[in-house]
């Protein structure tokens, strides 16, 4: 094991941040980007840059030197990132390798060259091998083959996680990288082909709701154990990581908590008001029957998640109905 590979030692204390330094959330109006923009607001930042794709493409290296050097942010959240489902990285490898990889690549690059103080880069759990152990600890990266359905999103992902380790090295620049579990909240992918297993759900409850339908049939058994962390806590956790951590090794965000994906369906059930019949079609495939991050890194450091599933879940649902 190498000392890049290994788990993080304890952390060195990152300097507080000034509440009207300048901070650039790239992605902002993501999933997790949007989260972070109003945790920092809550918590009373009051300097904030953001740039839609119109304004500024990241893609485009000139585009984003410029940027920096007319900004000079003091801080960046890099949350900005082409994400899609099974069938979109299928479909679409090229692009989810290369636009990720430029991404990260303009952003970190030019944050440390104009002057950024510190940086913090969010990847994702599908870096880890696809027999990682359970829980999963930060030490499992590249121990095994990836999961080869999202590998080109993944590879990206870990690429980006060794730039902020390389720059780190090589240049004592502080950037430092974050890899949350699964997500749900406000701003989610509902669609109904390429979304995750929490928003799919919740859409086709709620429109077996409205339709009247007396049943709603789910693939596969309902054992599998998934793990959920609503986006708000993983931006309080980034806000944290931000003021407070400070090393070479990513750090593992998570609510430490499992549940099956059939007590999953009967609360989003519940949530929802769907009072017809749960079908499950055990003939469909399950997936992995375990997947859970181990974050004793960051609970060592103080932190811990605040959302329940049940309050995330009425919080998320409320969200939905109000954007259809």
């Amino acid at each position: 094991m190498t000392l890049t590979d290994s788990a993080p030692a304890p952390a060195a204390v990152a300097p507080k941040l000034d509440k009207s330094a300048k901070i650039f959330v790239a992605g902002h109006r993501g999933l997790v980007g949007s989260a972070v923009v109003r945790r920092l607001r809550i918590l009373g930042y009051t300097n904030l840059i953001l740039r839609n794709h119109s304004e500024l493409d990241l893609t485009n290296q000139s585009a984003v030197k410029t940027f920096f050097s007319l900004e000079k942010p003091h801080y960046v959240i890099l949350a900005a990132a082409k994400v899609g489902g099974i069938h979109a990285n299928n479909t679409y490898p090229a692009d989810f390798i290369t636009i990720n990889l430029q991404i990260q690549t303009n952003v970190i690059d030019s944050a440390y060259r104009y002057g950024v103080k510190k940086l913090l880069f969010l990847g994702s759990s599908c870096i880890y091998p696809k027999h990682a152990p359970q829980p999963i600890p930060e030490s499992a990266l590249l121990t095994g083959p990836l999961e080869p359905t999202n590998e080109w999103y993944a590879v990206a992902k870990i690429a980006g996680i060794k730039m902020c380790q390389a720059y780190r090295l090589q240049y004592k620049w502080d950037a430092i990288s974050a890899m949350p579990t699964n997500l749900y909240g406000p701003n989610d992918n509902f669609h109904p082909e390429n979304s995750h297993v929490l928003p799919a759900l919740m859409r086709r409850f709620h429109e077996a709701k409205v339709s009247g339908a007396k049943e709603v049939v789910v693939w596969g058994s309902g054992s599998p154990l998934r793990e959920f962390l609503h986006v708000d806590d993983l931006a309080d956790a980034v806000v944290f990581l931000l003021e407070n951590y400070s090393d070479l090794g990513h750090v593992n965000v998570g609510s430490g908590k499992e549940v099956s994906i059939k007590e999953l369906a009967e609360l989003v059930k519940e949530v929802v008001g769907f009072e017809g019949e749960l079908v499950w079609d055990s003939s469909k495939p399950d997936g992995t029957p375990r997947k859970l991050m181990d974050s004793s890194t960051l609970a060592k450091l103080g932190w811990e998640p605040k959302v329940s599933l049940k309050d995330g879940l009425v919080d998320t649902y409320k969200w939905y109905v109000t954007t259809q």
